[in-house]
């Protein structure tokens, strides 16, 4: 669903589909300011103040982001922006506009101090490692946005916007939400970055700015109860044209009194207390110079009127407490931009000059009804807010992700998509009993209530994919998933009009619609025979097996919510997974350079793959039909089996299926001996990350994404004894391994990305096809322990893998509790018996592990080569 920008969200509050049901209470919070003026660090001290109230026994820390960026970064900022507001307006809107005229500008720019800030930021959040991080300045907000980039922040952030003007510099796209002041404001944030989140807020001021008694406050301060009081604020650092201000003020009336809040500016207050002296014959009290003070709320509550020039603090504080503004010649940039957004809002009245603003006051002194109109104004727009119910509701925030390139192995598989071929990778769900938790509607029914509960916890489901004609594929946020859009329900068997397998060919073979996120799932019921499955299948680009895996347990099995259960025991926030025990000095450059030049001559001499159709089949172009076959191998035996042959799960595995070709064609088999088959294999970082072998596989939520790189392995096919093809496999694994054939590929799998998007769309549809393999094979870690759907257990899955342009046959592994599910894609068009295949291969594993050859140390007795077979551990 397409939504202007102003319909993104509620206007005044959060929208319910990016806050979680349940409140949260963090234990941490880290708070991200700046001192420069003391606007931010005064809605930093707003969010103290309710996380205290909220959060009893919170941690709560705030840092410097200045302070952090590095000595003299702070001292050098505020002088810079004290000379440009006072000496240099001009270059200060010259800047401003820059901003928002020059894209390339705006986004070098919030680079640049992204990356400053977040390389600054990221060891105190790692050290600290926060529940909840919410920023109240700019740059801090950049450098969380560059640090989520990268991987880390699994945590909710947040940035409250302390001017009514969000500027490109203050709005990130991987920022969860942004408070901002008004519904202009919320505009003006979707100006500056499309893909941002954000919400109206209350002004995030302490609670002592609140509407009070005006008489009572007067008093307090020692103020004449009668006669209007204007209130001259502009900010700790007391600038821009505040002494005109206070003759204007002056020249409005005799019996209005003007009250000067000069902040740290000594000598503007000296200049002022003299210029009082000289109105002392006078019977009212005219002027009233004050520097700092901590008694602002009361002055605030005091005063008709306040005259300011920024529309920062100040002017959120004035409404906050129900009282009106005049913006009084706004400072440039960002001072200009705020007054008129304050203005549309109704919530201030510009004055560009000294005539204006008397014009105003007086207007304001001999009318009481425009100041009444005023002040109802403010009044009603703080009404319909609440900063306690916002700041309560952050722990509780959705993961965003804005609008973004995808990775080079996702836009891998972005390009090699076709109609003919679609790039989806899907599995089969095989659930217990005959009628599971009810009829297969009511499973379809639970099934729509977790789609709506946890897919807003799994941004890998949350996002459509932007395919461009001649521009990069980008990922798009999508903020409500519709549970129809994505899960169907069907009864097959006799009386229903289709078979099983006709189900699951016209399911797998429908391509995922791209108008929304790429993925879909289906309950399908076998009337005849009473089995029910799941079946889902998402897009290429969405992640590989282990994504699908790890996605598919958090959506559908029986647990806690998964955002509960990441508050309950503590966000993990992985900073900065950059690999740098590999690539962090340049000796380990050096020498993985060294390994990828090694790769790349691996890769190079095993050249173009053989033209050789398989099983009975042709070479030639792919067709859209499709048949799927599986089989299921007791996992046990399995790994028995390969120990006792002294090899990986994963040779075993690959010698199988070279024995099932052989077995079911052999006769072009004893003629073409080899076939060049591609092999994925997970890469190290993932492995680091928790998605490695079975025994310490996670489902966490935060594993997503393409991570794995691909080995070319001939694969036996000829006539041989089974034992021998075990070995053979297990020494061309390893072989391949020792070539760093994986870190080559992974190498030039990266290079292609960074290419013009028409020139890699060419050269991954080049090289992922035919000319270079044969047959596609996955081995995939998966869990041991049981999962369960609405009480359910779940027996087997069978993983669906894509083929390849003119490649017809795909065979998937995939360990799931005790057994292995072994699933078979095949393109009947190229090989025209998948089925007969499956059942080669189960014949041959039944065969290998009744005859287990084994010498006394339990090593295989022989071997082509009659060496001792080669022990490949390298993937489970």
């Amino acid at each position: 669903m397409n939504l202007e920008p102003s319909q993104r969200l509620l206007p005044h509050r959060v929208h319910p589909n990016r806050v979680h049901p349940k409140q949260l209470h963090p234990k941490k919070l880290l708070v991200v300011s700046a001192d420069i003026g003391e606007g931010h660090n005064a809605t930093a001290r707003a969010v103290e103040e309710r996380a205290r109230r909220l959060w009893p026994g919170c941690e709560i820390r705030r840092i410097d982001t200045l302070e952090r960026m590095g000595r003299g970064v702070g001292p050098g900022f505020r002088w810079i922006y004290r000379v440009n507001v006072d000496t240099t307006p001009w270059l200060y809107d010259f800047f401003y506009r820059s901003l928002w005229r020059y894209r390339w500008f705006a986004a070098s720019s919030c680079r640049v101090v992204g990356v400053w800030s977040g390389i600054r930021l990221a060891p105190v959040i790692e050290e600290y490692r926060p529940d909840l991080v919410v920023s109240t300045y700019p740059l801090g907000t950049g450098g969380l946005d560059w640090i989520r980039r990268r991987g880390g922040l699994d945590l909710p952030v947040a940035a409250i916007i302390s001017d009514f003007a969000p500027h490109p510099f203050w709005v990130y796209s991987e920022v969860d939400l942004h408070y901002v002041a008004s519904q202009p404001s919320l505009q003006a944030m979707y100006r500056a970055r499309p893909d941002a989140r954000g919400a109206v807020g209350a002004p995030p001021v302490v609670s002592a700015f609140q509407p009070t008694d005006k008489i009572a406050a007067r008093r307090h301060c020692g103020l004449p109860e009668r006669g209007l009081i204007v209130l001259v604020s502009c900010g700790s650092l007391g600038f821009g044209s505040m002494e005109r201000a206070v003759a204007a003020g002056l020249a409005a009336g005799p019996d209005i009194c003007v009250v000067v809040a000069c902040g740290r500016n000594e000598a503007l207050r000296a200049r002022l207390v003299a210029r009082a002296k000289l109105l002392a014959p006078s019977p009212a009290q005219r002027l009233v110079a004050l520097g700092w003070t901590s008694e602002m709320p009361a002055l605030t509550a005091a005063a008709d009127v306040v005259v300011t020039n920024a529309g920062g603090a100040t002017a959120l504080e004035t409404v906050a407490c129900g009282r009106a503004v005049l913006m009084f010649e706004p400072i440039a940039g960002h001072g200009k931009a705020n007054a008129e957004l304050m203005a549309q809002a109704g919530l201030a009245t510009v004055c560009n000059g000294p005539a204006e603003l008397i014009d105003a006051l007086r207007g304001l002194a001999t009318q009481p009804a425009l100041l009444a109109g005023a002040q109802q104004r403010a009044l009603t727009h703080i009404g319909a807010l609440d900063l306690d119910a916002e700041i309560a509701a952050l722990p509780g925030l959705v993961r965003h992700h804005g609008a973004r390139p995808l990775s080079a192995p996702d836009a891998f598989f972005a390009h090699a998509a076709t109609p003919t071929v679609p790039q989806q990778v899907g599995a089969v769900l095989m659930l217990a009993e005959a009628q599971p938790a009810g009829s297969p509607q009511q499973l379809a029914d639970h099934l729509a209530g977790l789609i709506t509960d946890r897919v807003p916890a799994l941004p890998m489901l949350r996002r459509r994919l932007d395919l461009r004609p001649g521009r990069r594929p980008r990922w798009l946020p999508v903020d409500d998933v519709d549970p129809a859009q994505h899960l169907q329900v069907r009864t097959v068997g006799t009386g229903h009009g289709i078979a099983w397998s006709a189900a699951l060919r016209e399911f797998f073979g429908t391509p995922v619609a791209l108008d929304a996120p790429p993925w879909q799932l289906a309950v399908v019921h076998d009337a005849g025979t009473g089995r029910t499955a799941l079946l889902a299948k998402m897009h290429h680009s969405l992640g590989d097996g282990l994504a699908v895996t790890a996605t598919l347990i958090e959506l559908l099995c029986d647990h806690d919510d998964p955002r509960v259960q990441r508050a309950q025991r503590g966000y993990s926030s992985p900073v900065n997974p950059a690999e740098p025990a590999e690539r962090g000095t340049w000796g380990s450059r050096a020498r993985h350079v060294r390994r990828v030049v090694r790769g790349l001559v691996s890769l190079a001499r095993a050249g173009p793959a053989p033209a050789v159709g398989l099983v009975g089949g042709l070479v030639g172009a792919s067709t859209a039909t499709r048949e799927y076959a599986m089989v299921e191998l007791p996992a046990v035996t399995v790994r028995a089996t390969a120990r006792a042959h002294g090899v990986s799960t994963t040779a075993l595995l690959l010698a199988l299926v070279g024995e099932a070709l052989h077995r079911t064609d052999p006769v072009n088999t004893a003629v073409h001996d080899r076939l060049r088959v591609v092999a994925p294999r997970t890469t190290q970082a993932v492995r680091r990350a928790g998605g490695g072998g079975s025994d310490d596989y996670h489902h966490d939520g935060s594993y997503q994404g393409n991570h794995t790189a691909a080995l070319a392995l001939d694969l036996p096919v000829g006539p041989m004894p089974p034992t021998w093809r075990i070995v053979a496999v297990a020494e061309a694994l390893a072989r391949l391994q020792r070539a760093d054939q994986p870190v080559a590929a992974q190498a030039v799998v990266d290079a292609l990305g960074r290419l013009p998007a028409p020139l890699h769309a060419k050269l991954v549809r080049l090289i992922y096809g035919r000319r270079y393999f044969s047959v596609i094979t996955s081995v995939l870690p998966g869990p041991r322990k049981a999962h369960y759907v609405k009480g359910v257990r779940l027996t087997s899955v069978f993983p669906v893998l894509p083929l390849a342009d003119g490649v017809g046959l795909a065979v998937g592994f995939l360990t799931w509790g005790d057994m292995i599910g072994v699933g078979v894609s095949a393109d009947t068009g190229l090989v025209p018996d998948p089925t007969g295949f499956a059942g080669a291969l189960r014949r041959a594993f039944a065969d290998l592990a009744t005859d287990a050859p084994r010498s006394p140390t339990g090593s295989p007795t022989g071997s082509p080569t009659g060496r001792p077979a080669a022990h490949h551990t390298t993937q489970e």
